[in-house]
């Protein structure tokens, strides 16, 4: 069950770096390239950036390709400059074959929702969080995953169920032909 969390925990790495700790160089920039348009509109409190056609971020010991991203950033400095400069971020919302990476472990689905200041994923449209040897796979309609919580919630319905695959679980040593407390082979009503 450790190792289910630590998938969950795999996109949560994407929740935004304090604004001390990035300033400090204490981790590395992050990187967003595309190979189509990139542009980016500043209001007095927020600075808007849209970036479309082979989008890859590069963060601190994480990837995440999509085919378009939208990164909403809280603007600091002087409010009357052309381009404000980024303070932290608010959210970053990909969409269109999201694929997130980190170590083993991946998420792939059509949307994902990052919202830095609740430290909160939201993975949506056929979302699965997976080890690359297959062995840890969770689906559902929609994950939401919580950084420093060790909390991931998969939410299910009546016709489109979550789903948890794990490894097997060892042999608990019940035999069938053990009988029970009520004298029947155990396994059998």
């Amino acid at each position: 069950m450790k190792r289910l969390v630590l998938i969950f925990s795999l996109v949560a790495a994407l929740v935004a770096i304090p604004a001390g700790q990035a300033a400090s160089g204490e981790l590395p920039q992050t990187v967003i390239e595309c190979s189509g348009l990139a542009e980016t509109i500043s209001t007095d409190t927020e600075t808007i950036a849209t970036f479309h056609d082979q989008v890859v971020v590069t963060g601190n010991n994480i990837k995440l390709y999509c085919d378009n991203l939208k990164v909403v950033a809280i603007r600091k400095g002087d409010p009357t400059a052309t381009l404000g400069e980024y303070g932290y971020f608010k959210s970053l919302v990909a969409t269109g074959r999201v694929r997130i990476v980190q170590g083993d472990r991946e998420a792939t689905c059509g949307r994902a929702e990052v919202f830095p200041g609740e430290d909160r994923i939201v993975l949506s449209e056929e979302p699965v969080v997976r080890s690359f040897d297959d062995q840890y796979i969770a689906t559902g309609p929609r994950l939401v995953l919580y950084r420093g919580q060790r909390r991931a919630v998969i939410e299910g319905s009546e016709t489109d169920r979550a789903h948890i695959s794990m490894p097997p679980i060892k042999d608990l040593g019940f035999d069938e032909t053990t009988p029970d407390k009520s004298g029947q082979p155990a396994g059998k009503p």
